[in-house]
């Protein structure tokens, strides 16, 4: 009888290590929960420009809301596409989100023949995070200089120097350029494209006078609008922006030739495919309460922003659309990049 009474507790053993082992084993398996560790939000573009201006006012947002620092690297060249790219290529667990922009994703696929990402494909869309119009400036020394204190102004003296202005821009393929583009394109006027890795760059140019004119996003423009440094001829929306109330739109400054002009620029948070539909949607609503806090939206609509936070399958929407319209804007400008 002794035998069996052994195998009996040997079987006893093995039922109870085994035990063990299922307790334990999803326990061993599970993944800690995010953001378990810093998270990254690539801006495409150099530091200065709107698009780190946005990235900057939600990083601290969302650091406070999920307990883990959001921290904005720079990853600027290719009028956006390396830091979109960089991003499409990263791996969907959270870590690494694009403040995208009307450039990577709705006017590039049209303008470059190699983009080296999908903006459809290789993207999840979180959230339109503010759009904005552009606004055409010149500095002003040189506007006084030129005698140039409107639209019709400008194209009156650029028509009669073709190829003697040179036009600034945050990069090939980027809504400040194309905003020339279409400008060149309606009115006639031929200006050299003269592309930056950034707003900012392009800002330091335009202020010491060594650029013409530049179709800049209105936040990166405005404080050197307000300190006399630059001179706004017009903004690019279809009406008026709330931050520049006596300027006019390009519409009303510069008559028949440029009726229906429109070229407003947008950035919002992208995350790469496959990134967990929990983690997008925990984001957009972050990004969505903070944009609707006084102190944030106040700040950036006296920047001359229009704050959002739409959901993902909205802001997917937008991004599909923007594809179509810069499509035409693109063929009818005859831009292109190789």
């Amino acid at each position: 009888m002794k035998q069996p009474v052994k195998t009996l507790r040997r079987l006893a053993l093995c039922a109870s290590a085994g035990a063990a082992l299922l307790a334990w084993a999803p326990l061993a398996g599970a993944q800690p929960a995010w953001p378990a560790k810093p998270v990254k939000i690539v801006v495409p573009f150099a530091p200065g420009g709107t698009t780190d201006i946005l990235a900057r006012a939600v990083a601290p947002e969302l650091s406070r809301a999920f307990g883990q620092q959001f921290i904005v690297e720079n990853r600027a060249g290719a009028g956006g596409n390396v830091g979109a790219d960089i991003v499409a290529k990263s791996p969907g667990d959270g870590y690494t989100l694009l403040m995208g922009t009307v450039g990577t994703h709705g006017i590039n696929r049209a303008l470059y023949d190699k983009l080296p990402y999908d903006p459809i494909k290789d993207f999840a869309p979180i959230t339109l995070v503010a759009g904005v119009p552009n606004v055409m400036v010149m500095n002003a020394d040189k506007a006084r200089a030129m005698g140039i204190q409107s639209v019709a102004d400008f194209v009156r003296y650029a028509k009669a120097r073709p190829g003697k202005l040179n036009m600034a821009s945050s990069g090939n393929g980027t809504s400040i350029h194309l905003a020339g583009e279409l400008f060149k394109t309606m009115t006639g006027v031929y200006m050299t494209h003269i592309p930056y890795r950034g707003s900012g760059p392009a800002l330091l140019d335009m202020v010491a006078g060594n650029m013409d004119v530049m179709f800049d996003n209105l936040p990166s423009s405005l404080p050197q609008i307000r300190a006399g440094k630059l001179k706004a001829l017009a903004v690019t929306s279809a009406q008026r922006s709330v931050a520049l109330p006596d300027v006019p739109t390009v519409e009303q400054a510069g008559g028949p030739a440029l009726k229906g002009y429109e070229a407003s620029s947008w950035f919002g948070l992208l995350a790469p495919t496959g990134t967990p539909p929990e983690i997008v949607s925990r984001i957009q609503q972050e990004v969505a309460k903070s944009l609707n806090s006084p102190a944030i939206k106040d700040k950036l609509v006296a920047q001359g922003a229009i704050p959002s936070g739409n959901t993902p399958a909205q802001f997917a929407q937008l991004i599909e659309s923007e594809h179509r319209k810069w499509a035409e804007v693109v063929k009818a400008s005859g831009a292109k990049v190789d």
